[in-house]
């Protein structure tokens, strides 16, 4: 199988800077499945081009399945998997690029963060879908993609296409990222992995898809099929995605419709129902081998249990219902991500000025195309201001705001560089009001199989009483008063789940 990825930004070669590979050698990484070689087909200054080639020995991937692998059939011998991009591709490309998946380079510290035109090409890639898939997958990430579906036999076309595309995507983004969006799309268009699925998954989707899959209109499907439709993981993953994005609804239910096994019956379809809605995690395996047809109407007779709304739904309406509270009308998003706040303040007449900030380019392209800004009415318009820059640094386009928001910024922040941010909103932007939410770790407990902080981008999180504390501290050092409030259930034992802090500045400062 094979992965090739290019790129035209002058000088070309930088790309071995980039995948720390380089250009004039031929690399090979021993495998637990097979070989791993990276080499370079043109390597100059106006293009240059990585090729990733997966060598597979069956007999070898069936022995690093083990003991515990679910099939023991003839299948695991008579397969695509040396020939067609899969999972086995996603984990040698993420050990082969590991550092280049981080964002790392030591030669070229500049390098990892600029934008590059890219052309990523797989010419076998196993897609359940088809190419409406891989169009609804990679698409809404910025890339333009071509998916044309493989024949099963070019010499006779009347037995048409296969489970197979060739994909080509192009676009403008981070190599750190095309990097990561593949090793989690991979196994998902193709609907599964060559290895056991652990908890421990869900803290690699996490980490992979960090800036973009909580934000992602598939994400449902996503996470499902990344983690092979283990209910319980899946259910842990969108919650924690839920402490990232904001929308609506989580669903594990992915909208593509797809052929379900010959042998799946009407009752099988039931219990993989049943063992879903009562959340039984002793009966998986079964719901997985009778699962239902994606899609289709739930069982009749079964009623539908209503879903608690969302945490991160929960803490935007907690913050508007503030914002309202204390009359303010023009209002600051500061990290405002992919939008979601300053969509929610924009659909509200009452507050008249809406700025949006985020460090992240990336975001704010994703924003504004989610806010439909080439379709927004003018006076709608004429509302919003969305901006590039960093907390850190002062910025004179941050004052003159009724409010700001920090909805889960600050614990993205190192601490030693939290004094800078408290002085750049407090002190020099200065609005009458600031909102901040954090994570309490104390409530993490409740959080099945997370284990640590919620986010790997998290530099800390605080207990109820560390944040009660840095609140009154920030207060008392620039003039305002404050209340912390909870969002979420308040547990009576670990506290809720996020918190909120109210600065209100004093009339006399």
């Amino acid at each position: 199988m094979l992965l090739t990825i290019s790129t035209t930004a002058r000088p070309a070669t930088d790309l071995g800077f980039l995948l720390h590979k380089h250009p004039e050698r031929v690399q090979e990484f021993s495998q637990s499945f097979g070989t791993a070689t990276v080499f370079y087909p043109e390597a100059g200054d106006a293009r240059c081009t990585a090729a990733l080639m997966l060598q597979v020995d069956p007999i070898a991937l069936v022995r690093s399945r083990g003991k515990n692998s679910p099939d023991f059939s003839l299948s695991q011998y008579v397969n695509d998997r040396p020939y067609a991009a899969s999972s086995l591709l996603a984990v040698a490309l993420a050990d082969v690029f590991r550092t280049a998946r981080a964002g790392r380079c030591k030669a070229r510290p500049e390098l990892p963060g600029t934008s590059l035109p890219l052309e990523l090409r797989l010419p076998a890639l196993p897609c359940r879908g088809g190419p409406e898939l891989a169009r609804r997958l990679f698409e809404p990430l910025g890339w333009e993609v071509d998916a044309r579906p493989v024949p099963l036999d070019e010499g006779f076309p009347d037995w048409g296409d296969s489970r197979y595309v060739g994909l080509s995507l192009r676009g403008t983004t981070r190599l750190q990222d095309a990097l990561n969006h593949l090793y989690v799309l991979l196994p998902v268009l193709d609907d599964g992995k060559h290895y056991w699925i652990a908890p421990d998954e869900v803290d690699k989707l996490i980490r992979a898809g960090e800036g973009w899959l909580h934000g992602h209109p598939e994400r449902g499907l996503i996470t499902r099929r990344y983690l092979g439709r283990r209910w319980a993981l899946a259910r842990t993953a969108l919650a924690r995605l839920a402490e990232l994005g904001d929308e609506t609804e989580e669903r594990l239910e992915p909208a593509v419709e797809e052929e379900a096994p010959a042998d799946v019956t009407a009752a099988d379809e039931a219990a993989a129902a049943e063992a879903e809605a009562q959340e039984d995690e002793a009966r998986e395996g079964e719901a997985r081998e009778g699962e239902a047809r994606e899609g289709e109407a739930p069982v009749p007779g079964q009623g539908e249990v209503p879903k608690p709304k969302a945490l991160n739904v929960r803490r935007r309406e907690a913050v508007l219902a503030k914002l309202e509270q204390l009359g303010a009308a023009s209002v600051i998003d500061l990290g405002c991500g992919q939008g979601e706040l300053v969509g929610a303040l924009l659909a509200r007449p009452r507050f008249t000025r809406v700025g949006g900030m985020d460090v992240s380019s990336m975001a704010l392209t994703i924003a504004a195309r989610k806010l439909r800004l080439e379709r927004m009415p003018d006076a709608k318009r004429a509302r919003l201001t969305l901006f590039q820059g960093a907390l850190t640094y002062a910025d004179k386009r941050l004052a003159g705001y009724d409010a700001a928001v920090l909805m889960e910024v600050i614990e993205h922040v190192d601490p030693p560089r939290l004094a800078a941010l408290e002085r750049v909103v407090f002190d020099r932007a200065r609005p009458r009001h600031v909102l901040v939410t954090t994570p309490n770790i104390e409530h993490n407990v409740r959080y099945e199989f997370l284990t640590g902080l919620r986010h790997p981008d998290h530099r800390f999180e605080w207990t109820r009483a560390e944040f009660a504390a840095w609140a009154q501290r920030v207060a008392g050092q620039f003039g305002y008063q404050v209340a912390v409030e909870p969002v979420g259930d308040d547990d009576p034992e670990v506290g809720p789940p996020t918190q909120m802090g109210v600065f209100t500045r004093d009339q006399r400062s």
